[in-house]
């Protein structure tokens, strides 16, 4: 039986894996927009399930872009994948796009790893680094495309600045990384656009939550999990406050 060490081991080597077959993909040229996107994540998506199928068979998959069916609600652990978490900034050739590899035990997301490819970088839950200390101005990611209706509200109340950034693994990697302060989202989420990095925020010691403050679930009968804090915990108080 594998231990939770051994299965980050797994998370994170899938993840990079995965990300060196993307920009394989994308390095390419046979897939131009729409379809280099599409190409990324059936290509990604493969290698992820059929290793996760023979490495892990006794647990349950869930993955964006594989059928779902209620077999993983019978299992106490179900790995949660994004192939490719932001095609649209993957597409355009871009940096800010992620891997998603997760494991969620009895709803809890126990182990992730969020592989950065273009920037040659994993951040996983079994390697934790100190937590940076907060600048004079808090600094806030919001989406690029699609930015929380709440984002502006809580930017003026904590007095932060925003940062526009692709997928939602590049944006809550910014706070683990120190390069951001808050990531706030709404509006639509499923469980494999944050599975991954909050576990890995959760054990840098970050703040991760429902904007009501309540805990994030993961492995349930509906998949959407449509809004997200994930923030430095000394700001968690005042976001939460403004929200």
């Amino acid at each position: 039986m594998s231990t939770l060490a051994d299965d980050a081991d797994l998370a994170a080597r899938l993840a990079e894996a995965g990300g060196r077959i993307a920009l394989a993909v994308r390095s390419s040229r046979a897939f131009a927009g729409t379809a280099l996107g599409d190409a990324g994540d059936a290509i990604v998506n493969a290698f992820l399930t059929r290793a996760l199928r023979e490495q892990r068979p006794a647990d349950g998959l869930l993955s964006e872009e594989g059928r779902d069916t209620a077999a993983r609600l019978a299992r106490s652990r179900t790995w949660i994948i994004d192939p490719v978490d932001g095609t649209n900034e993957y597409a355009e050739g871009r940096d800010d796009w992620a891997i998603h590899v997760a494991l969620a035990a009895d709803g809890a997301p126990v182990v992730g790893a969020v592989a950065l490819p273009a920037r040659g970088l994993v951040l996983r839950s079994d390697q934790p680094a100190p937590l940076s200390p907060l600048p004079s101005r808090p600094r806030m990611v919001v989406s690029r495309s699609r930015p929380a209706r709440e984002a502006g509200r809580v930017a003026k109340a904590i007095g932060a600045q925003t940062i526009a950034l692709g997928s939602a693994g590049a944006k809550a990697m910014a706070v683990v990384l120190g390069e951001a302060d808050v990531y706030l989202h709404s509006g639509g989420q499923h469980e494999w656009d944050s599975c991954a990095p909050v576990a890995v925020a959760l054990a840098h010691g970050l703040h991760c939550s429902r904007l009501d403050g309540s805990p994030l679930r993961y492995n349930q009968p509906d998949t959407r999990l449509p809004d997200l804090l994930i923030c430095h915990p000394e700001l968690a108080p005042a976001v939460l406050g403004a929200l």
